[in-house]
């Protein structure tokens, strides 16, 4: 089968190496890629976004199968679209993605239909949001309603992070539209943890769990990024988790949806914390999680395509059941500055002497300059080690990371130190 795959970074890397495996795939496109990915299939000069552009070459290509790495396109109604033009296509309609386009549509969807999450209020103008501020408890989180690169979310401890917080988001609007609505939660204290969930819209066909870490810096320090790294399993999925997690958190969400017009077929992200009072959600996604989907794919012990086949085809009844008996750390190796102003086209060079089954470089912000590779990005590659535990697989990533080079490279220290297993 021929299969196009949407997007430009670690995640669609580790999905494209993922797909590759399958006895099922004939040839693979990726829209548009990146300088790594132009070394194993074919690169399309389409944008992510471009979804008019990418259904038709998607026709004239014969593609059996589009595999969406991003919200954005979801968000913009990509599936819709395919399905429109008889196209098999893996990821949620545009009604079922505001379960992350809206904050606001996804916490009004958790209170309505009694799926646990913090206590939260909807503000729609500044002096509103304000005013509630001056009778609330610190900390707080404030969020953006719309899609921020995973950037949107403030925590404050105090009134004047808080205010400062607002005006970015609703007066100097530094995410545009999404900052026009903004929900103000409850601060919940615990460990979070990620869930991804493979479904048909009816049942769960596997359940992964990953840890991710947002801030720039060692111990947890500077602005949200995109993701610094990640470790999977979570070690909160012990049984009685993910009895919980399915029966009253996944199952009640995707009846809801249903019951919204809203049917989710694809990877529903379920962001969670484990609190002393329970698991609570904090957010849902609508797509793989980057960087966890680095950490994910490579301890899947069955065909991915196959997977995906069974969600998108909601007749088919199998199950998959992982015996994940893998460990996986990744550690994003970015451009000093990142998440703000970075410098780009620094040559890069990446020393194989360590390839072995056992771990991985996902390129993320390169490109090909000639014949040679450059950093186009503020994530430029996600290093994952895999083993038999996370230490194991820790102690690989980070000797991966000494071998690959670039001017002002930077990374995180501290991805999944001292885990207990």
């Amino acid at each position: 089968m021929n299969v196009l795959i949407i997007g430009e970074g670690g995640r669609e890397s580790a999905i494209l190496h993922q797909t590759l495996l399958s006895p099922k795939v004939s040839k693979v496109f990726i829209a548009p890629g990146n300088g790594g990915t132009s070394e194993l299939c074919t690169n399309v000069n389409i944008p992510s976004d471009n979804i008019s552009e990418l259904a038709k070459f998607a026709v004239d290509n014969k593609i059996d199968l589009t595999i969406v790495g991003p919200e954005i396109p979801l968000s913009l109604g990509i599936v819709n679209l395919f399905q429109s033009k008889g196209l098999n296509i893996f990821g949620p309609s545009k009604n079922a993605s505001r379960i992350e386009s809206s904050k606001i549509f996804a916490k009004n969807l958790m209170k309505e239909f009694n799926i646990p999450t913090a206590k939260f209020e909807v503000f729609e103008n500044e002096i509103s949001a304000i005013n509630f501020l001056n009778k609330t408890e610190f900390p707080i989180v404030i969020k953006a309603d719309g899609l921020a690169a995973g950037k949107g979310v403030y925590i404050a401890d105090n009134l004047d992070d808080a205010k400062i917080a607002i005006k970015d988001l609703m007066n100097s609007q530094i995410f545009g539209n999404s900052g026009k609505k903004i929900v103000i939660e409850e601060f919940l204290s615990g460990s979070e943890f990620s869930v991804f969930a493979f479904t048909n819209g009816n049942d769960i066909k596997v359940l992964l769990s990953a840890c991710d870490y947002k801030k720039a810096y060692d111990e947890d320090k500077g602005p949200n990024t995109g993701g610094m790294g990640s470790f999977s399993p979570a070690p909160q999925l012990n049984k009685k988790n993910i009895n919980f997690i399915s029966s009253k958190i996944i199952k009640p969400t995707l009846d809801a949806l249903r019951t919204k017009n809203s049917k989710f077929v694809g990877v529903l992200y379920c962001g969670l914390i484990l609190t002393d009072k329970g698991i609570f959600v904090i957010e849902f996604n609508c797509r793989l999680g980057d960087p966890e989907t680095q950490v994910l794919l490579p301890t899947i012990n069955f065909d991915l395509i196959e997977l995906i086949e069974s969600c998108v085809d909601t007749n088919n009844k199998n199950i998959f059941k992982p015996t994940i008996n893998k460990k996986a750390v990744g550690v994003v190796l970015a451009s000093e500055g990142y998440p703000n102003k970075y410098e780009s086209n620094k040559e890069l060079s990446i020393n194989y002497s360590f390839n072995n089954n056992d771990s991985y470089i996902f390129h993320a912000g390169t490109k090909k300059n000639g014949k040679n590779l450059v950093t186009s990005g503020g994530r430029v590659l996600t290093v994952v080690g895999t083993g038999n535990s996370i230490n194991e697989a820790r102690n690989l990533a980070y000797n991966i990371c000494e071998k690959v080079n670039f001017d002002n490279k930077f990374f995180r220290k501290d991805i999944a130190k001292n885990i207990q297993e």
